[in-house]
């Protein structure tokens, strides 16, 4: 049970990149969406949810790697 809360707590965030990568996309085929009014506004959340995503799954993976000390002695907590 617990593994499938893992899963999908990671899951989450790799969705919403997803999405990110596919508003980014549409934007530069200028094709806008509907619930955003301008292109320029569907290219920034895109971005936004890019780095949340990504920086949610990456911040994951450095806590686990710190807790099993496969990190390198700069990326340690002090």
């Amino acid at each position: 049970m617990g593994r499938l809360i893992a899963f999908i707590i990671l899951l989450i965030p790799g969705v919403m990149a997803a999405y990110g990568i596919k508003l980014m996309r549409d934007t530069l085929f200028n094709k806008l969406l509907e619930p955003y009014p301008a292109l320029w506004m569907q290219f920034t959340l895109g971005t936004l949810f890019t780095i949340i995503g990504i920086g949610f799954f990456a911040g994951f993976l450095l806590n686990r790697d710190r807790k099993k000390g496969n990190v390198s002695e700069r990326f340690q907590k002090r």
